[in-house]
């Protein structure tokens, strides 16, 4: 039986898109699952869209999010180069190949000419019915091409399409897809003008010799399956073909059409893995690490965005994703990106994550306002607060009170809470306080309740106006878990401040 290998082959364009991302982690998955290799190329013959760094973020990218390659750019292997820029020699003994063969032709038409033809007709495609008009070496005597070529004239080599035949490309998640060949157009394979073939023909020519058995890519790349099928039948690799998978697209959170860049931006979430800078223009997108998503919860959100275990289950591992993965239970349709779903998982991974985990994430925050506070302090804090926020960052705003006492009170609780008896109140729960040697938790309520009891107070307004004095506006945990944490001093100190302040 064959081995499993797949592949992953990103174009150094630009940052990678979440889409992207979720393609790698299906065919981390397909390979994991069935024992196979996972293979990172490079897809960059299109030297014009070129973008310094791209690369070097991409491979960032998976680093944090934990998919690991087996070989590739940067991880080596028996099967390189990886980067197709690096292959300029494979790819041309190729394109001889098929122009031997009859599989393929030059054509000499330029940019201006092939716009003057389209604007004479309609629907305009190069391809049986039009390469018969056109400059090429199909219409063009041996010598006139050979004196062209060696004039330096440029030129590309395009794919003989056939019509009149039926294109079947097996999917795994479509079935059986036929195509008419009449249908396609007469592709190109290959530019003199940078001596580098296009993505066509370099992908066709780098799965076979990579041996890659199947491909996992977007829906967007559908069309171009069955010319894909008509190269590894004019090749004679039919025995060797892999089987093809084509994912559902990233569909907007509302609205149609599939997910771009500017419905994060209007919508408030990142749609790139990393923070990414734009070299050419100087613009800053958000990423999922900047923003304070766990990788672990972007893996879990991306897996079930357009595969579904068909069970309850939503929370998984990446080795329980690897177990359960199926890849013909991908959806057909488009998958919406429901970016609340993933913050709900960022939520979830907090909730399951260790305190001491969350305060060493927490700590350079409490650090950068200028707090130096013990680890074991920031621990404390995190384990009261952490279920009440989905990112770290969230936690300051939270609970800086912990920290830094406050200087003002809330103008809407104090004429909600601070009622004209709650000077008198908490004078006297300052004098209860004060008598207290073992300041703990539980021993601090059982004196206190005893007191209110005691006294015939209202325990609300005993409370309320106890959590505002402390904390400056009416949220955070029970009273008791501040104050055990503050200490007798601090607690007294900010009990007796608000007293003199609100009166």
């Amino acid at each position: 039986m064959r081995k499993v290998r797949v592949r992953f082959a990103p174009s150094p364009t630009g940052a990678l898109h979440i889409g992207g991302v979720r393609t790698a982690l299906y065919n981390y998955l397909f390979a994991r699952q069935n024992g196979g290799e996972l293979v990172f190329r490079i897809e960059d013959t299109d030297s014009s869209r070129f973008v310094p760094g791209a690369e070097d973020y991409i491979i960032e990218s998976f680093r944090w999010l934990g998919i690991r390659f087996d070989e590739g750019v940067s991880f080596g292997g028996e099967y390189g180069p990886y980067r197709q820029s690096e292959r300029r020699k494979i790819y041309k003994q190729y394109v001889d190949q098929l122009l031997e063969a009859g599989r393929a032709y030059i054509a000499f038409d330029t940019p201006e000419e092939l716009e003057q033809v389209r604007q004479k007709v309609q629907n305009f495609q190069y391809d049986a019915h039009t390469r018969g008009m056109m400059r090429n070496s199909l219409t063009m005597s041996k010598e006139e091409v050979d004196e062209l070529i060696s004039d330096g004239r440029q030129y590309v080599v395009r794919f003989k399409v056939e019509p009149g035949e039926e294109v079947h490309v097996n999917d795994m998640i479509r079935g059986d897809v036929v195509i008419k060949s009449d249908i396609l157009d007469d592709k190109v394979l290959y530019k003199s003008a940078d001596e580098l073939p296009t993505y066509h023909l370099a992908n066709i020519v780098d799965d076979h010799l990579m041996e890659i058995s199947h491909v996992i890519r977007g829906e967007e790349w559908l069309p171009s399956a069955p010319l894909h099928v008509l190269l590894y039948r004019a090749f004679g690799w039919e025995d060797t073909m892999p089987r093809f998978a084509h994912l559902p697209l990233l569909l907007k959170p509302d609205g149609k059409g599939k997910l771009s860049k500017r419905d994060g931006d209007r919508l408030g979430f990142p749609v790139f893995p990393l923070e990414w800078h734009d070299p050419k223009t100087g613009e800053v997108s958000n990423g999922f690490r900047e923003q304070g998503y766990f990788p672990e919860a972007v893996i879990n959100f991306l897996a079930l965005l357009g595969w579904n275990p068909g069970t309850e289950q939503e929370m998984f591992t990446l080795d329980e994703l690897v177990e359960a993965f199926d890849i013909s239970k991908c959806s057909k349709a488009g998958a919406r990106f429901d970016y609340q779903k993933g913050i709900w998982f960022n939520h979830e991974y907090m909730l399951k994550k260790s305190d001491d985990e969350i305060a060493k994430l927490f700590a350079p925050i409490v650090c950068n306002y200028g707090i130096d506070e013990s680890m074991e302090r920031i621990t404390q804090v995190v384990h009261m607060m952490k279920d009440r926020v989905n990112f770290v960052s969230e936690l300051w705003d939270l609970c800086s009170f912990f920290f830094i006492p406050p200087t003002e009170y809330d103008e809407k609780t104090v004429r909600k809470r601070w009622k004209e008896f709650s000077a008198q109140q908490m004078t006297e729960l300052a004098e209860v306080l004060e008598g207290i040697d073992d300041f703990s938790l539980e021993n601090q309520e059982k004196i206190v309740m005893a007191w209110v009891e005691e006294k015939e107070y209202k325990l609300g307004d005993v409370m309320n106006a106890f959590r505002l004095a402390l904390v400056g506006i009416g949220k955070g945990p029970g009273m008791f878990d501040i104050s055990a944490f503050l200490g007798k001093t601090e607690t007294l100190r900010r009990l007796r401040r608000a007293i003199e302040v609100l009166k």
